[in-house]
């Protein structure tokens, strides 16, 4: 078998022009456009030619009857708001199957020949993979259904195939998309709508936030718009390569890989090199000089974050390198940030009077002076009589003073892209904790935070002893990229730990899902990527940790609400689930006064 398999091969490398040419014009002959550009696999007839011709077929008659620029556009746009990539593009070309099978049958009698001999070699060679998933028993009854007339099947899967039938009267790239969107949604992530927003939301993400996504495979900052044409066309690539790919979605091949799950990214030290550099362009100098950064990094990157770094910023509007892109998409969404306040400055107003009002009556109780008797202090002429008939020795009196006002606050916001929905929101949050605290004289600093490769960002907006003037950097508050909490949270009590003040408070300002992408430079060593009950332990661990060192912390939830078990495990009781600004002070008030009553 091998010797013959290896003739095979020594043939299809010998005729490779000739098996090019066979299935581009078939490909041509099918569209009826001899300039169309499309991957031909000519390594599939190593496998099955009928596979190999069928692919070419369907890939002429998808350029026919629709537009593979919009539906790539679309699956861009999904895999933006962290749908599974290979997924949905597995869902896609289940379903291009199905709106074009019928069209091309019937104006061209030889391809329903070549169709069915494709689908019996698929189902000859990947019966077995296919029968272990959802999917891939759908795809084995259409493939069944196509040769054999009507199959007998569960009741699942013949809904699954009559919905996808719906799409042989397709005559829209729409319909295509809204028939991808919704199996997506319901075989694979049943929350993504929840999370992310519906078809409404992928189509209305904006060419300025698929920019930020380039990122992955593109570094050079000069050519945005050409490095989204290139990611649209390998997504376009993707989409027509091998349509007839008997791996079923879920499947990956030499990685695990679950869907929603974002994998491990494999870099080169070429591309490491530029990493540091494209930050800085990006996010704004540092603040640090290159030998704190080395210190710090030093402290807190080892174990579980071995493989990043930390960066520093205050952002890229008070330090840019240069005035690009991302510069003003951050000067645009401060603008935003803003029009928000004032649309709800009635409300935000009242909310950092409220707090401030709370703060003041509690720091004026516990600051009132308590005079007690003492062995020292103020003589009391009228206990004077005590001395050698009794054996109280409290003659004097001293004045005790609550030392309350000896506190200290930190306030750290997740700036992950799972918070864009809420961006304004989470920084008026911000603001109003900044504000309050401000008006009765508490220093505080206020950062966000978000990872970037292997770089978690922290981005400082006013440090514990400006001004009330810095308070309105919050409003450069943006999301992107993931969450390390875990790191982020080390880094930040690095500041707050150093402090004086006896009293240390941290408040922290997330989506209860700590997530991120781990980079690994070659020869690293590999860990698992930082998700689920993995993040969510090392999170909080760090809280934990900080509290036993002294620090009062506090998570306050602004996310979905299938996040909040994760959320209370990761702070415990002291967690605050805010629906709405309205409530923000009173929650935030009642535990801040808790700290200083204990």
């Amino acid at each position: 078998m091998d010797k013959f398999r290896e003739e095979i091969e020594y043939n299809i490398e010998e005729h490779q022009l000739e098996i090019e040419n066979r299935i581009r014009n078939l490909m041509w002959t099918v569209s009826g456009d001899y300039t169309l550009e499309a991957k031909v696999n000519v390594e599939a007839f190593v496998r099955s030619k009928y596979i190999a011709l069928y692919d070419g077929i369907k890939q002429g008659a998808f350029a026919r009857y629709f537009d593979k620029d919009e539906l790539a556009m679309y699956l861009v746009k999904k895999v933006y708001l962290q749908a599974d990539e290979p997924v949905l593009v597995s869902v896609a070309q289940m379903c291009i199957e199905e709106a074009i099978c019928e069209k091309i049958t019937r104006e061209r009698r030889g391809v329903a020949s070549i169709r069915k001999q494709a689908f019996a070699d698929i189902l000859e060679l990947d019966f077995e993979p296919m029968s272990k998933s959802l999917p891939g028993r759908i795809k084995i009854a259409i493939l069944k259904e196509a040769l054999y007339g009507s199959y007998a099947t569960d009741k699942t899967t013949r809904k699954y195939m009559e919905e996808l039938h719906t799409l042989r009267h397709a005559t829209e790239t729409m319909e295509l998309i809204r028939m991808i969107d919704y199996l997506y949604n319901c075989m694979f992530d049943p929350y993504f709508e929840k999370r992310a927003g519906g078809l409404d939301r992928v189509l209305a993400v904006t060419t300025e936030e698929l920019t930020e996504y380039n990122w992955k495979d593109f570094l050079s900052e000069e050519m945005y718009e050409e490095n989204l044409g290139k990611y649209l066309e390998r997504m376009a690539e993707q989409l027509m390569d091998q349509m007839t790919d008997t791996q079923t979605p879920g499947e990956q091949k030499n990685e695990e890989h679950k869907p929603g799950q974002k994998r491990v990214l494999l870099v080169d030290e070429e591309s490491m090199k530029k990493v540091y550099s494209y930050i800085e362009l990006n996010y704004g100098k540092s603040w640090l000089t290159p030998v704190e950064e080395k210190r710090i990094n030093f402290r807190y990157c080892k174990g579980i974050h071995g493989d990043c770094g930390l960066y520093f910023t205050e952002g890229i509007l008070k330090n840019p390198v240069r005035r690009n892109y991302q510069y003003e998409y951050a000067r645009k969404q401060r603008d935003k940030n803003r029009y928000a306040y004032y649309d709800n400055h009635r409300a935000v107003k009242k909310n950092i009077a409220d707090l401030t009002d709370t703060l003041k009556k509690s720091l004026t109780l516990r600051d009132e002076v308590q005079e007690v008797t003492a062995d020292r202090g103020k003589l009391v002429p009228a206990r004077l009589w005590r001395v050698g008939r009794t054996r109280d020795a409290k003659l004097f009196t001293r004045e005790l003073k609550n030392h309350n006002m000896d506190l200290v606050v930190d306030v750290l916001i997740d700036a992950s892209g799972s918070q864009r929905s809420r961006q304004a929101q989470v920084a008026l949050q911000g603001y109003i904790l900044s504000e309050a605290l401000s008006n009765v004289n508490i220093p505080h600093r206020v950062m966000s935070f978000c990872t970037f490769w292997d770089y978690t960002i922290l981005h400082r907006f006013r440090s514990y002893d400006d001004g009330r003037e810095a308070n309105g950097n919050i409003f450069e508050y943006t999301t992107s990229s993931n969450n390390r909490d875990g790191l982020a949270i080390q880094a930040a009590a690095d500041g707050l730990l150093e402090r004086e003040e006896e009293n240390k408070i941290m408040i922290i300002l997330s989506d209860g899902r700590p997530y991120d992408v781990i980079l690994n430079r070659p020869n690293a060593r590999n860990p698992q990527p930082y998700q689920g009950k993995y993040a969510a332990r090392d999170t909080a661990f760090e809280v934990r940790k900080l509290r036993n060192l002294g620090v009062a912390v506090l998570g306050v939830f602004a996310g979905e609400e299938k996040d909040l078990a994760t959320e209370k495990k990761i702070f415990g009781k002291d967690f605050a689930y805010i629906r709405n600004i309205e409530k923000f002070s009173r929650t935030v008030g009642r535990y801040l006064i808790r700290q200083w009553e204990e």
